[in-house]
């Protein structure tokens, strides 16, 4: 009896920790946020920064078409927006990914679903042009995302299906396999961009490390939402996921219906991933910093894991486009420097922490 209210008191002290630490990462989000609009190589300063945010929210927009509102509206915000859901799309799709196959060392980056969806947008951008003009060029930007999808889906359910065997998933053959379908669809998107033309180079040279430079609020519009529909369903899959973690023949004498599980959970993984690929190209660790070091601070229970996953991804990923447009400007780095010289290490130590159980 002492041992249950120990273990009880336990899980509600841990609660009550990751409550404060979601709380934190709100005020965190909005902080870098806030950042995100303030800064920038232009002349526009905070005091105007904040006064243009203030006649928006009064209703009053005597400043539009001027170069501050433009600046701010046009520009900064669509990009911190967009960053936001980027980030959170991220980490939430390595958040599940890790559910579902048992190991922090997944990644949507890692294990090729980010070159898979990467690759759907390529198609589009080099032979929609060529194969279905009136078209593609109408709805090109709707097109985007629905050809990151498939990519992303098809990736996913592959190497699923290869790492799995009598509910067993090898994180050795995750790896590998991942590297093989990564390099297989970075080799079909290399040669889609030795056959473009000059138009279609530059509009596929951010793809290899991306980008949030290419914001708009239409972007936005049809980014949003997948991005919050995986966000709404991740509610529905945190136990489940829970339950996956003892096994996929546990998870069913618990009552959860494995198939249906990971069925949405490669849905969910390939819809968020697709609509960060499709509008900021391929951006690699975010799903695994983010998941790994909330893990640290607030235990594996995915219910609050996956909420406080998207949170510090918006963050991060805003936080580091905010780096990029500063440390070399007026020039930009391509953010996706920033996000693998912070995950690198991570990965590393992961990777030495967990060697001896890493079955090749």
């Amino acid at each position: 009896m002492a041992l249950t209210m120990t273990t009880a008191a336990s899980a509600g002290d841990r609660r009550g920790r990751a409550r404060v630490v979601l709380a934190l990462l709100g005020v965190a989000l909005v902080v870098t946020v806030l950042l995100s609009v303030s800064i920038g190589p232009s002349g526009l300063s905070t005091s105007e920064v904040w006064s243009l945010l203030g006649d928006a929210a009064a209703g009053r927009f005597d400043a539009i078409g001027s170069t501050s509102h433009v600046i701010l509206f046009d520009i900064r915000l669509p990009r911190t927006v967009l960053g936001a859901l980027a980030g959170a799309a991220l980490a939430v799709a390595g958040a599940m990914l890790q559910g579902l196959f048992r190991n922090p060392l997944a990644d949507p980056g890692l294990v090729g679903v980010s070159s898979g969806a990467a690759l759907g947008a390529v198609l589009v951008i080099v032979l929609g042009s060529a194969l279905i003009t009136p078209i593609v060029g109408a709805l090109r930007i709707g097109a985007l995302p629905v050809a990151a999808f498939f990519g992303g889906f098809v990736t996913t359910l592959v190497l699923y299906a290869i790492a799995t065997r009598q509910g067993r998933t090898s994180v050795g053959t995750m790896l590998l396999a991942g590297i093989a379908i990564g390099a297989l669809a970075g080799a079909v998107t290399s040669y889609m961009v030795f056959r473009s033309d000059d138009l279609q180079l530059r509009e596929l040279s951010f793809w290899s490390m991306g980008s949030l430079g290419g914001a708009t609020w239409l972007k936005i519009a049809i980014a949003a939402p997948p991005v919050l529909l995986v966000l709404a369903l991740s509610p529905f899959i945190a136990r489940g996921l829970d339950a996956l973690v003892l096994g996929e023949s546990e998870a069913r004498h618990l009552g959860i219906d494995v198939e249906r599980l990971k069925t949405l959970v490669i849905f969910a993984v390939a819809l968020a991933v697709g609509a960060a690929v499709a509008f900021c190209g391929v951006i690699g660790f975010v799903g695994i910093i983010v998941p790994h070091v909330l893990r640290l601070a607030i235990g594996p229970e995915h219910r609050t894991l996956l909420p406080g996953s998207a949170l510090l991804g918006a963050a991060l990923l805003i936080g580091a486009d905010i780096v990029c447009r500063t440390i070399v400007a007026p020039a930009e780095l391509p953010i996706g420097i920033v996000t693998a010289v912070l995950g690198a290490p991570v990965f590393l130590s992961i990777l030495l922490r967990r060697r001896s159980v890493i079955d090749l």
